[in-house]
């Protein structure tokens, strides 16, 4: 392996513990390049007039790939940071520092695939492999008991399955010692005016979550070791919400979550947020699985792609501002536009409203939500879409929405509600 270099392209896997890629490139090289592209393509308006990446998840991403260099500085190494299109980004800096393979993982929603596959055909130009990793998800695939063409529709089907014939592998070690070049060009950190995002909108916000692996690993830990939920607030989805943005930008392992979970909450007595939190996991996992099994065909068939009508833009609108005069789906969407973060049921419930009662394209909301949504995520964003637009193609005996006293438990809703006098 002397002299050999290998690029590691970090996507939506900002960390140092269990990362494949990272670990196998130290192992099979002499020095390596962590590189992360933002991408342009991720900060354009969609037809909607939505911003696929609003301030706040902006934000998280920036602090997230600055907490990321510095877990690589603290073992030797560094991140070359870069702004532009990874196609042309990522063979460049191959010629210039005689990079042998580049490894990254592999993605499953459709902007991310059409995106790797170009750069796999740009670097391929200059004989250079781009080789996949499969590392976002609680099981791997290779160890699902089913290939992914039969993966069962019903969550579950699919749960009672893998719990009895799949298994968890314990996470990756982390490199002890990171080489990189002496030479490297490092590259800056862009600004928020830099990715076509206007600092001023966070005075609108309430800025509660810090991006980066070492604030992730920090709240799981808070999470592990609190107190358990009593009563309807261990069942709104605030679990999940807790560590759902850095599971989404990969700051936090699946798997890390799980063992830690596994570890210190399952010994305690009576214990059920452990299992639900498991379960939630599982649920990411399935999702992603579900997306690789259909792609965006499902949905494409169901509705296609279109412009909104002049109705539906102002139902849209409406929706968006929490204008819509129905006091509780008002509540939900304010939090949204406030805080970034919607715990799963409640984003079920105003989808639910938004497609059903206003009769807007879920293409709209789901749009909305990319903006919006601190802990987005393609897979798990789509599927739940699925649920509720596409019912033939996944079933399931989770409700696509919530009682109204379930999502009023929400304590993140409540002092909205109470705002709008809205509670007697």
């Amino acid at each position: 392996m002397s002299g050999k270099t290998i690029l590691v392209w970090f996507r939506n896997d900002l960390r140092v513990h269990d990362n494949e890629i990272l670990l196998e490139a130290v192992k099979r090289s002499e020095q390596i390049i962590p590189v992360y592209c933002f991408d342009p393509r991720y900060f354009e308006l969609s037809r909607y007039g939505t911003r696929k990446t609003g301030v706040l998840r902006a934000k998280f991403l920036l602090e997230s790939v600055l907490s990321l260099r510095e877990s690589l500085k603290q073992l030797g190494g560094d991140l070359v940071i870069k702004t532009g299109k990874p196609e042309e980004i990522l063979p460049e800096i191959c010629s210039t520092y005689d990079v042998s393979e580049v490894y990254h993982h592999r993605e499953v929603a459709s902007m991310e695939t059409d995106i790797s596959a170009i750069v796999e055909e740009a670097l391929w130009k200059k004989r250079i492999n781009l080789k996949h990793f499969i590392g976002h998800t609680l099981y791997h695939k290779e160890d699902l008991p089913f290939p992914i063409k039969n993966i069962p529709n019903d969550f579950a089907t699919f749960r009672k399955k893998i719990e009895r014939d799949s298994t968890v592998k314990p996470c990756f070690d982390t490199p002890n010692v990171i080489r990189v070049p002496q030479n490297l060009e490092r590259g800056e950190l862009p600004s928020l005016n830099d990715l076509n995002v206007d600092p001023e909108d966070l005075s609108h916000h309430e800025v509660n979550f810090t991006g980066g692996e070492q604030e992730g690993l920090q709240r799981l830990n808070e999470l592990v070791f609190s107190d358990e939920p009593k009563g309807k607030a261990a069942k709104s989805g605030i679990l999940s919400s807790k560590l759902s943005p850095w599971l989404s930008l990969g700051c936090l392992s699946s798997r890390e979550v799980y063992w830690a979970v596994k570890k210190h909450k399952v010994k305690q007595a009576g214990n059920d947020s452990a299992t639900r939190i498991i379960t939630e996991l599982q649920w990411r996992d399935f999702f992603r699985f579900m997306l690789k099994k259909y792609g965006n065909t499902s949905l494409n068939e169901i509705e296609p792609e279109r412009e909104l009508e002049s109705a539906e833009q102002k139902a849209f609108l409406k929706w968006q501002k929490g204008e819509t005069g129905v006091a509780l789906v008002d509540a939900c969407m304010r939090e949204l536009n406030t805080s970034g973060l919607l715990s799963d049921k409640v984003k079920q419930y105003v989808s639910s409203f938004l497609y059903k009662e206003l009769g807007v394209t879920w293409r709209a909301g789901a749009a909305y939500f990319e903006e919006k949504s601190v802990d987005y995520s393609p897979a798990s964003d789509w599927g739940n879409w699925a649920y509720l637009v596409g019912g033939e193609i996944m079933s399931s005996n989770r409700p696509l929405t919530a009682k109204s006293e379930e999502i009023i438990e929400d304590l993140s809703i409540r002092r909205w509600f109470l705002e709008q006098s809205a509670l007697n």
